[in-house]
């Protein structure tokens, strides 16, 4: 089955997230580093950040527990996921996914008390045979921007497989 690459570069998600103190002190105890820079204030002071910074894979879980519904208001909402609709048609044949790759470029740390806007977007979509198997990759990224200045603050990609 051949996918249809025109819904590349259609966007997956538009989200706001606010940086919390609980969820990256929880965070940072859940990937088992247990740096006092994610927890207490001083010590990330110490480290030459300007608030508890948040761990390096945090954006992957952010919007679990940061989206609150009335940072989303003025958000135009997406009109529909292409990861879902790809997915949605594959899986009616069986297969399943996996989670591929993620990758994260920093412009600047991110840190408690940061407002965050994301928007995804499906960048790649392609299909590779593999002992008679087919793979579909999806790549999706997401731009998290600062919401006050519109600076870019992180590049996320990630990547699925499914596999029938």
């Amino acid at each position: 089955m051949a996918v249809d690459t025109s819904v590349i570069g259609r966007p997956t998600a538009r989200f706001r997230v606010v940086v919390e103190r609980g969820p990256v002190t929880n965070f940072a105890t859940a990937v088992t580093d247990k740096s006092p820079v994610y927890r207490e204030p001083a010590a990330a002071a110490v480290a030459g950040f300007k608030g508890i910074p948040a761990p390096p894979t945090f954006p992957f879980a952010a919007r679990n527990w940061g989206a609150h519904p009335e940072l989303q208001a003025d958000l135009e909402p997406v009109e529909s996921d292409p990861v879902g609709e790809v997915l949605g048609a594959l899986l009616a044949n069986g297969g399943l996914i996996l989670h591929g790759e993620q990758s994260f470029e920093y412009q600047r740390p991110i840190v408690v008390g940061d407002v965050l806007r994301g928007e995804g977007r499906l960048v790649d979509l392609y299909e590779k045979e593999s002992k008679g198997r087919t793979m579909t990759f999806l790549v999706v990224e997401t731009a998290w921007t600062d919401d006050t200045t519109g600076e870019l603050v992180l590049t996320e990609r990630m990547n699925l497989i499914h596999r029938s």
